[in-house]
Protein backbone atom coordinates (compact mmCIF):
# COMPACT_ATOMS: atom_id res chain seq x y z
CA UNK A 1 0.00 0.00 0.00
CA UNK A 2 1.08 3.60 -1.00
CA UNK A 3 1.34 6.33 1.70
CA UNK A 4 0.36 8.88 -1.41
CA UNK A 5 -2.87 10.22 -0.88
CA UNK A 6 -6.04 7.72 -3.21
CA UNK A 7 -6.34 10.70 -5.05
CA UNK A 8 -3.05 11.18 -6.34
CA UNK A 9 -2.63 14.67 -5.90
CA UNK A 10 1.11 16.16 -5.35
CA UNK A 11 1.85 17.95 -1.85
CA UNK A 12 2.51 21.63 -2.33
CA UNK A 13 4.96 23.51 -0.84
CA UNK A 14 4.32 25.79 1.53
CA UNK A 15 6.51 28.59 1.55
CA UNK A 16 6.60 31.29 4.78
CA UNK A 17 5.87 34.67 4.17
CA UNK A 18 8.70 37.28 3.31
CA UNK A 19 9.08 39.92 6.51
CA UNK A 20 10.84 42.67 6.70
CA UNK A 21 14.16 42.91 8.64
CA UNK A 22 17.09 45.07 9.25
CA UNK A 23 20.81 43.56 9.02
CA UNK A 24 23.26 45.90 10.38
CA UNK A 25 26.56 44.63 8.48
CA UNK A 26 29.98 46.22 8.85
CA UNK A 27 28.67 49.64 9.92
CA UNK A 28 25.79 49.69 7.20
CA UNK A 29 21.35 49.72 7.62
CA UNK A 30 20.36 47.21 5.05
CA UNK A 31 16.60 47.18 4.86
CA UNK A 32 15.79 43.50 3.59
CA UNK A 33 12.22 41.65 3.26
CA UNK A 34 12.91 37.91 2.87
CA UNK A 35 11.37 34.50 4.24
CA UNK A 36 11.94 33.82 7.67
CA UNK A 37 13.86 30.66 6.71
CA UNK A 38 16.68 32.16 4.88
CA UNK A 39 20.36 31.68 6.58
CA UNK A 40 22.32 34.49 7.27
CA UNK A 41 25.22 33.17 5.05
CA UNK A 42 22.27 33.17 1.76
CA UNK A 43 21.20 36.77 2.82
CA UNK A 44 24.91 37.97 2.75
CA UNK A 45 25.55 36.15 -0.37
CA UNK A 46 22.33 35.35 -2.39
CA UNK A 47 20.74 38.53 -1.37
CA UNK A 48 23.39 41.20 -0.62
CA UNK A 49 26.09 39.95 -3.01
CA UNK A 50 28.56 40.21 -0.31
CA UNK A 51 30.26 37.37 -1.38
CA UNK A 52 33.47 37.34 1.10
CA UNK A 53 32.04 34.80 3.74
CA UNK A 54 32.05 31.84 1.77
CA UNK A 55 29.73 28.80 1.64
CA UNK A 56 31.83 25.25 2.42
CA UNK A 57 29.97 22.63 3.98
CA UNK A 58 26.78 24.21 4.82
CA UNK A 59 26.33 22.43 7.74
CA UNK A 60 28.46 24.31 10.32
CA UNK A 61 31.82 21.83 10.28
CA UNK A 62 33.97 23.94 8.21
CA UNK A 63 34.09 27.58 9.55
CA UNK A 64 34.59 29.09 6.12
CA UNK A 65 30.98 30.85 6.61
CA UNK A 66 32.29 32.51 10.34
CA UNK A 67 31.02 36.29 10.99
CA UNK A 68 30.90 38.18 13.89
CA UNK A 69 27.88 38.62 15.94
CA UNK A 70 28.33 41.83 18.16
CA UNK A 71 32.02 40.65 18.40
CA UNK A 72 31.32 37.21 18.90
CA UNK A 73 31.84 34.71 16.27
CA UNK A 74 29.42 32.35 14.41
CA UNK A 75 28.75 30.28 11.35
CA UNK A 76 26.46 32.32 9.19
CA UNK A 77 25.05 29.35 7.49
CA UNK A 78 23.94 27.65 10.78
CA UNK A 79 21.70 30.54 11.99
CA UNK A 80 18.63 32.68 10.26
CA UNK A 81 19.23 36.11 9.44
CA UNK A 82 15.71 36.88 10.52
CA UNK A 83 17.26 35.91 14.37
CA UNK A 84 20.10 38.75 14.09
CA UNK A 85 17.71 42.07 13.35
CA UNK A 86 19.48 45.27 14.44
CA UNK A 87 22.49 43.24 16.09
CA UNK A 88 25.63 44.56 14.40
CA UNK A 89 27.20 41.80 12.35
CA UNK A 90 30.79 42.28 11.02
CA UNK A 91 31.86 39.96 7.92
CA UNK A 92 35.47 39.73 6.37
CA UNK A 93 34.96 42.54 4.34
CA UNK A 94 34.76 45.02 7.71
CA UNK A 95 37.67 44.22 9.55
CA UNK A 96 40.11 46.78 7.36
CA UNK A 97 40.52 49.73 9.87
CA UNK A 98 39.96 53.30 7.52
CA UNK A 99 40.85 51.00 4.27
CA UNK A 100 43.74 49.82 5.76
CA UNK A 101 44.38 45.96 6.86
CA UNK A 102 44.94 45.21 10.54
CA UNK A 103 47.73 43.79 11.90
CA UNK A 104 46.06 40.10 11.89
CA UNK A 105 45.71 40.28 8.19
CA UNK A 106 48.86 41.57 7.74
CA UNK A 107 49.93 38.87 9.68
CA UNK A 108 48.34 36.75 7.68
CA UNK A 109 50.30 37.64 4.66
CA UNK A 110 53.29 38.07 5.92
CA UNK A 111 53.31 34.21 7.66
CA UNK A 112 51.57 32.78 4.41
CA UNK A 113 48.58 31.79 6.31
CA UNK A 114 46.72 30.88 3.41
CA UNK A 115 47.15 28.97 0.17
CA UNK A 116 43.95 28.63 -1.61
CA UNK A 117 42.68 31.14 0.27
CA UNK A 118 39.28 29.60 0.46
CA UNK A 119 38.76 29.37 4.28
CA UNK A 120 40.74 32.83 4.72
CA UNK A 121 37.85 35.02 5.44
CA UNK A 122 36.26 32.57 8.26
CA UNK A 123 39.77 31.87 9.69
CA UNK A 124 40.41 35.69 9.99
CA UNK A 125 37.05 36.36 11.31
CA UNK A 126 37.56 33.82 14.13
CA UNK A 127 41.25 34.89 14.70
CA UNK A 128 39.52 38.45 15.65
CA UNK A 129 37.11 37.00 18.33
CA UNK A 130 40.22 35.00 19.67
CA UNK A 131 42.28 38.09 20.08
CA UNK A 132 38.85 39.88 21.65
CA UNK A 133 38.82 36.66 23.85
CA UNK A 134 42.11 37.51 24.92
CA UNK A 135 41.62 41.15 25.59
CA UNK A 136 38.70 40.25 27.59
CA UNK A 137 40.39 37.64 29.93
CA UNK A 138 38.66 34.50 28.47
CA UNK A 139 39.60 30.84 29.53
CA UNK A 140 39.38 27.93 26.86
CA UNK A 141 39.44 24.20 27.62
CA UNK A 142 43.05 24.15 27.60
CA UNK A 143 43.65 26.95 29.34
CA UNK A 144 45.35 26.28 32.79
CA UNK A 145 43.76 28.10 35.59
CA UNK A 146 40.35 29.02 34.18
CA UNK A 147 40.19 31.13 37.11
CA UNK A 148 42.82 33.53 35.93
CA UNK A 149 42.49 36.09 33.00
CA UNK A 150 44.14 34.55 30.13
CA UNK A 151 46.10 37.00 27.80
CA UNK A 152 48.76 35.25 26.55
CA UNK A 153 48.28 31.76 24.61
CA UNK A 154 50.46 28.52 24.05
CA UNK A 155 50.21 27.30 20.15
CA UNK A 156 47.85 24.49 21.65
CA UNK A 157 45.81 27.35 23.08
CA UNK A 158 45.40 29.09 19.29
CA UNK A 159 44.80 25.53 17.77
CA UNK A 160 41.58 24.86 20.36
CA UNK A 161 40.08 28.52 20.07
CA UNK A 162 40.28 27.75 16.15
CA UNK A 163 39.13 24.53 16.08
CA UNK A 164 36.48 25.05 14.46
CA UNK A 165 37.59 26.57 11.27
CA UNK A 166 39.03 23.63 8.58
CA UNK A 167 41.98 24.63 6.13
CA UNK A 168 41.99 21.99 3.82
CA UNK A 169 45.42 22.94 2.08
CA UNK A 170 46.96 22.54 5.79
CA UNK A 171 48.20 26.17 6.64
CA UNK A 172 47.55 25.42 10.18
CA UNK A 173 51.22 26.30 11.40
CA UNK A 174 51.39 29.42 9.58
CA UNK A 175 47.86 30.40 10.60
CA UNK A 176 48.93 29.55 14.22
CA UNK A 177 51.91 31.54 14.12
CA UNK A 178 50.53 34.56 12.48
CA UNK A 179 47.94 34.65 15.55
CA UNK A 180 50.92 34.60 17.68
CA UNK A 181 53.06 37.41 16.60
CA UNK A 182 49.60 39.50 16.80
CA UNK A 183 49.47 38.58 20.37
CA UNK A 184 53.15 39.13 21.10
CA UNK A 185 52.48 42.78 19.61
CA UNK A 186 49.31 43.42 21.86
CA UNK A 187 51.18 41.60 24.94
CA UNK A 188 54.18 44.12 24.31
CA UNK A 189 51.37 46.95 23.88
CA UNK A 190 49.68 46.50 26.69
CA UNK A 191 52.46 46.00 28.92
CA UNK A 192 54.08 49.72 27.49
CA UNK A 193 50.33 50.99 28.14
CA UNK A 194 50.16 49.67 32.19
Amino acid sequence: MSDSPATGAQPTARFAEPVPLTLRINGTQHALTIEPRVTLLDALRETLGMTGTKKGCDRGQCGACTVLIDGRRINACLTLAIMHDEQEITTVEGLEIDAQLTPLQTAFIAHDAFQCGYCTPGQLCSATALLNEFRAGDASTVSGDVRQPQHAASAADIRERMSGNLCRCGAYPNIVAAIQSVMTGLASTSCKNT
